[in-house]
């Protein structure tokens, strides 16, 4: 299950980009996979929480964004999403396609939140 490695490079990446907002607090980041990338993404998000269960990111909300196959017509230009399987243009009818898009996994976005520190002298309850 290479979900578990995955979900632990996403966490490094919210470590480090965190760390450049000094008082901040992550709390959502996101991920885009394409339906070719091979991941299953409820695996990814139970990797995720398990991963951050004990830690003091255990409020950070992992969203995943699915990405579909599309292909680039060569002969009439148009750019489409694949449909079943389905790689002949729906504009001109041309098999002549090539692959565009549908194997990423990247990082879309991290929203952190500033995190203001207890007074000095203010206890915890």
């Amino acid at each position: 299950m290479h979900e578990v490695s995955i979900a632990s490079s996403v966490l490094e990446a919210v470590k480090v980009k965190a760390s450049r907002y000094p008082g901040c607090r992550p709390r959502r980041v996101g991920v885009r996979i394409g339906e070719l990338a091979g991941i299953d993404p409820d695996s990814l998000r139970f990797c995720f929480q398990a991963l951050v269960s004990d830690t003091e990111l255990r409020e950070i909300e992992l969203e995943i964004q699915s990405c579909p196959r599309r292909q680039h017509c060569l002969a009439c230009g148009l750019e489409f999403t694949v449909r079943d399987h389905d790689f002949q243009c729906p504009e001109c009818g041309s098999l002549n396609t090539e692959y565009v898009s549908g194997d990423e996994l990247e990082l879309a976005y991290l929203e952190v939140e500033e995190h203001e520190p207890s007074p000095v002298g203010a206890q915890n309850s």
